[in-house]
This record gives C-alpha cells, sequence and structure tokens, in this order.
C-alpha cells in the first residue's frame, strides 16, 4: 500500500491561521487584555526510544532516517546519563532519538500531525484531555510512526512509537486545551 505524498508547504497559512482566526478566538474565549497574553506555541519536541534496536545498526540508520522524513530536521540521539542494570543500560550508551522544531518547520509538522497523521492512527477517538500538563503543554503518544505521510509502511524496516510534545506559553490546563481547540487539534469531549 502506497501512500500518497502530500505537500505541506502552505507553512504560511497555518502560520497566518494562528495569527488571524486562532488569536482573536482564544483571546475572547480567555477574556484576555491583548493579543500579547495569547497563549502559544514555542517549540515542538519529537522523541523515541532506541533500547530495544541499539544493537543493530541497520535498524537504528533506518529509525534516524524515518525521524528525519518526518520532520525535516536531523535528529540527535539522546544519551542515558545513568547506569541502569535492570534495562542493561550504561551510562553513555545511545537510548533514544529527540527533535526539537521551531519556527517554520514547526508549523509545518503541526499541520501534518493535525491534517494527515491523526486521521490515519487506527481508532482513533480524539485526544484526551489528561494530555495535556498543568501548566497548558500537550503529550501526544503515536503509537506507529507509519501514519505519517513521508513513511511507506512496505519500506519501513522497523516500525516504532514516537511523543510528541507541543510546548505551549499556556499557563493554566484551560488555556493550553483552548489553544489546541481553536488550532484544529482533535480533541475527546
Amino acid at each position: 500500500m502506497k501512500k500518497n505524498n502530500l505537500s505541506f508547504s502552505r507553512v504560511p497559512n497555518f502560520k497566518q491561521k494562528y495569527s488571524e482566526e486562532v488569536i482573536p478566538k482564544v483571546r475572547e474565549e480567555l477574556k484576555l487584555s491583548n493579543n500579547l497574553a495569547v497563549p502559544r506555541i514555542t517549540r515542538i519536541v519529537v522523541n523515541t526510544g532506541i533500547g530495544k534496536i541499539r544493537e543493530q545498526e541497520n535498524l537504528m540508520k533506518s529509525a534516524l532516517h524515518d525521524l528525519r522524513q518526518m520532520t525535516g530536521q536531523q535528529p540527535v540521539f539522546v544519551i542515558a546519563k545513568q547506569a541502569i542494570a535492570g534495562f542493561k543500560i550504561k551510562q553513555g550508551d545511545k537510548v533514544g532519538l529527540k527533535v526539537t522544531l521551531r519556527g517554520n518547520k514547526m508549523w509545518e509538522f503541526l499541520e501534518k500531525l493535525i491534517v494527515a497523521a491523526l486521521p490515519n492512527v487506527r481508532d482513533f477517538q480524539g485526544i484526551s484531555l489528561s494530555s495535556f500538563g498543568g501548566t497548558g503543554d500537550c503529550s501526544i503518544g503515536i503509537k506507529e510512526h507509519i501514519v505519517f505521510p513521508e513513511i511507506n509502511p512496505d519500506e519501513a524496516n522497523y516500525i516504532f512509537g514516537l511523543q510528541v510534545n507541543i510546548v505551549t506559553t499556556a499557563k493554566t490546563q484551560a488555556e493550553g486545551i483552548s489553544l489546541m481547540k481553536a488550532l484544529g487539534l482533535p480533541l475527546q469531549k
């Protein structure tokens, strides 16, 4: 099954949607005094663990390539800070991959996540409200990375899960939920 390769070059449009539609809507909903008080997204961090494939170089390269394809940015390795004998991890071992997105790449990834990836998740019922921390940040777990349009499931050597953290300037959970709802993130009722 070949997925179509959607082009998400409309970054200014999604960013424009934020400034033209989301800011006034959230400002009115939260009864804020000015536009600068409206919460905004500062960065998106995409993480994956590579503990199971740490010893297999070809699978590690595949995971690195797929994460680069999804985010448009080179991932960095996350190094273990201390040894954990129960998991057979030594200090200094590579235990994960991480990408921090800001600016246009952040907006492009957010649009891709909302428009293409989340609707492809099997049995998707919306993002749980418990995904929001007390500060308004949102953490989304995705079980299979093949839901992204850049990844061809037939060519994927290794299917891995992702953790997508959307970091905002929201001070409360209600502000974060209001911002994500206005952006179009599908939330559970």
